[in-house]
C-alpha cells in the first residue's frame, strides 16, 4: 500500500509499506477513499512538534471495510465508514462515555507516532466497533472528513465555550476548526460570532458562514464591537502566545475562554492573577469526537450546520508534498485540502 510518511521539517514522502491487517480480534482495515491534511499535522509539517525519525501521518480518513476480526459485531466488510481521530481501548468506563480522552489506558492519535497515519491506501483500525461510524445516508465525503475531527473540534470548543442566549462569540484563527467553529457557535443559539484572523479572505468566508468579520487589532476591535464589555466567549482555535493573549483581553469579566487550537512545546504564562480576578473559566478542548457524532449527525443531515466551502482543494495522494506547502501558505483560497487515494 502507498502512505504518507513525514521524517522532518518541510517534508513529507509517499512510501511502500506492507498491507495491514486487523489489529486484534475487534480491529479493522480500511481501504481509504480520502482523507485530510489537518491544521494539527501542520505542527509536524512545520517542525513545532518532533517527528523524531518519522512517521506516517494523517487522522483524518474515510473509506469501505476491507476485512474485520472475529469479535468485530457492528460492520461488516463493504461498509462505509469513517473513523474518529482519537481512540481508545473501546472498552473501558472512560470509553464508555463515548470520549477516548478518558481511556484508562490512555488515548492514542492516528499518525502521530503510535498509530497508522490515515493519509494512507489502507488503514488498521483498532476497536472499531468503538471507533467507526458507518457514514449515514444524507453525509457527503466533505462532511464525512470533517465529523472525523475539525468538525467536532469546533463543536465541543463552541460547548465548552458556555455560550449564553444570544451572547458574543469571539472566534480567533479562521482555518477549518475556526470556520466550523463559527458555524457551532450559531447553531448554539450566538447572538453574533466575530471572526478574527489576519488574512482577510478567510474573514469573508466566515462571513459567509454567518460572522462578523473584525479588522485591525483585536482587543480594541471586539471592545469596540461590544460596548466595551468584552465577548461572553472566545475561542481560540490558533494558540499561538499572541492569540492567547488576545482572548484573555477581549474575554468579558465571568466569560470563558476555549482553546481548540494546538499550543507549541513551550510554557505559557498563563495570567492566573489576571484570570482570577476577572472571575474567567478557561476551557482546554482535545474534542470527544465520538460524543459528538450524536449531536452533529442529524444537524449535518439537516442542513442546520453546513459542511460547504471548507474543503478547498482536492490532490492526489502521491501529491502530498505539494499538498502540504498549500495548506502551510495559509493563503485565502486554500483552506483545508482532501488527499483522494
Amino acid at each position: 500500500m502507498r502512505q504518507v510518511f513525514i521524517d522532518g521539517p518541510g517534508r513529507v514522502r509517499v512510501i511502500d509499506a506492507p498491507e495491514p491487517v486487523p489489529p486484534g480480534r475487534d480491529g479493522a482495515v480500511v481501504a481509504v477513499e480520502a482523507s485530510a491534511i489537518c491544521g494539527s499535522d501542520l505542527h509536524f509539517f512545520e517542525g513545532d512538534l518532533p517527528s523524531g525519525e518519522g512517521f506516517p501521518i494523517g487522522h483524518e480518513f474515510i473509506g469501505s471495510v476491507v476485512a474485520i476480526g472475529p469479535d468485530v459485531r457492528n460492520f461488516k466488510v463493504g461498509d462505509r465508514v469513517l473513523t474518529a481521530s482519537v481512540t481508545g481501548c473501546g472498552h473501558c468506563d472512560g470509553c464508555a462515555t463515548g470520549d477516548p480522552v478518558t481511556c484508562i489506558h490512555g488515548p492514542q492519535v492516528f499518525g502521530s507516532g503510535s498509530l497508522p497515519g490515515g493519509q494512507a491506501s489502507s488503514v488498521a483500525v483498532p476497536s472499531a466497533d468503538f471507533q467507526m461510524l458507518r457514514i449515514p445516508d444524507g453525509v457527503d465525503d466533505e462532511a464525512a472528513l470533517l465529523l472525523t475531527d475539525n468538525l467536532g473540534t469546533g463543536w465541543a470548543g463552541a460547548v465548552r465555550a458556555n455560550i449564553p442566549p444570544n451572547g458574543t462569540v469571539v472566534v480567533l484563527g479562521l482555518g477549518a476548526v475556526g470556520l466550523c467553529a463559527v458555524r457551532a457557535a450559531l447553531a448554539l443559539g450566538a447572538g453574533q460570532v466575530l471572526a478574527v484572523d489576519p488574512v482577510a479572505g478567510r474573514r469573508e468566508r466566515a462571513r459567509a458562514s454567518g460572522a462578523i468579520p473584525v479588522e485591525g487589532p483585536t482587543v480594541e476591535a471586539v471592545m469596540a464591537a461590544t460596548g466595551g464589555r468584552g465577548a461572553d466567549s472566545v475561542i481560540d482555535a490558533v494558540a499561538l502566545d499572541a492569540s492567547l493573549d488576545a482572548a484573555f483581553d477581549c474575554v468579558r469579566a465571568g466569560g470563558t475562554v476555549s482553546v481548540v487550537g494546538v499550543h507549541n512545546l513551550d510554557p505559557y504564562p498563563l495570567p492566573i492573577l489576571l484570570g482570577l480576578f476577572r472571575n474567567l473559566s478557561l476551557s482546554l478542548v482535545t474534542a470527544p469526537v465520538h460524543q459528538t457524532w450524536a449531536d452533529l449527525v442529524p444537524l449535518v443531515v439537516s442542513g442546520t450546520i453546513r459542511t460547504d466551502g471548507i474543503f478547498t482543494h482536492r490532490f492526489a495522494l502521491d501529491e502530498a508534498q505539494t499538498a502540504y506547502e498549500a495548506v502551510a501558505a495559509r493563503t485565502a483560497d486554500c483552506i483545508k485540502v482532501m488527499l483522494v487515494s
